[in-house]
């Protein structure tokens, strides 16, 4: 019942604000939809009917129906609805993974103890009925907005201990640690997000993450499953395919704004990553101007 009650609030208020309870994402989407770059940030994502894809470098997740995902950090990916009609569409929740939120939990329960090995990877798990009856709660305060400035908080703490202990509850753990491997690497790429377009020196970042260069480039990967060179090409890819929907600049321009030295080198980066060149890419996207956020979570 607690799943079948959670399609029909996902149904009924996607799409609308959800201002009274701000961290929470709903998405309803009636047919499937080509695979759309980002960057996802930090955020536990269920799917209530239909099925989703999101791709982090080589590896790919499917789930669908009563099964979640935890994605830890600001990584590049992409996603797409992969199965949906106007009969069953695609209906998922989201609930944004605040760091704030997970170390009040683990400071107040002990539960961070052993947080800081390792960095695991990303896994798709089945939801329990705890969990998604969380969730119904969460979004039923949609309907009563008065409560939630007092109950949002509570079922928010609720979602987050039934993460902490279950699959991916090392995972959820380190959010909220600051000396976890994920908070580490977190620095890094914060900065490699905020600094795109200037040349990068992997030992900077390292240090700036507090480890030493061999476990830094481990940890890196465990993670994001690429290079911090990789990471940045990601980032400065899609900040160019951004300025080709909204810029007037010709190509060669847009590839020397984000950070590239050569222009023949950005249109065939361009194109490996996005199956176009950037001019061409540029023509198809003013055209369809895309009118949905791209499906992360």
């Amino acid at each position: 019942m607690s799943l079948a009650e959670l399609r029909t609030l996902i149904a009924r208020h996607a799409g609308r604000p959800t201002a009274a309870v701000d961290w929470l994402r709903l998405s309803a989407q009636d047919r499937p939809t080509p695979p759309q770059a980002g960057i996802a940030d930090p955020v536990v994502a269920l799917v209530a009917q239909g099925s989703k894809r999101l791709v982090l470098g080589d590896r790919v997740y499917d789930y669908g129906a009563g099964r979640y995902l935890v994605v830890p950090l600001g990584l590049p990916v992409t996603g797409q609805v992969t199965h949906a009609s106007s009969e069953r569409p695609m209906l998922g929740a989201g609930i944004a993974l605040r760091p704030a939120a997970v170390a009040s939990l683990l400071l107040e329960t002990g539960s961070g103890r052993g947080g800081r090995g390792a960095a695991p990877g990303l896994t798709v798990c089945d939801a329990p009925v705890e969990l998604i009856d969380a969730f119904v709660r969460m979004i039923r305060l949609l309907e009563t907005p008065a409560d939630a400035p007092v109950l949002a908080p509570m079922i928010e703490r609720e979602i987050l201990w039934r993460l902490v202990n279950g699959p991916q509850g090392a995972l959820v753990r380190q959010i909220g640690l600051a000396d976890s491997r994920v908070t580490q690497i977190g620095h890094a790429l914060r900065w490699i997000r905020d600094h795109y377009t200037e040349a990068l020196r992997v030992e900077d970042l390292a240090r700036m993450s507090g480890m030493s260069l061999s476990p830094f480039h481990r940890h890196f990967r465990a993670l994001t499953t690429m290079t911090p060179i990789q990471y940045q090409k990601q980032i400065r890819l899609q900040e160019a395919r951004l300025l080709l929907m909204s810029s007037t600049e010709d190509v060669s321009a847009i590839g020397f704004a984000v950070g590239y030295d050569s222009a023949s080198q950005f249109s065939r980066e361009y194109r490996r990553h996005f199956g176009l060149p950037p001019g061409q890419d540029a023509v198809r996207l003013r055209a369809e101007r895309p009118d949905t956020a791209p499906q992360f979570m």
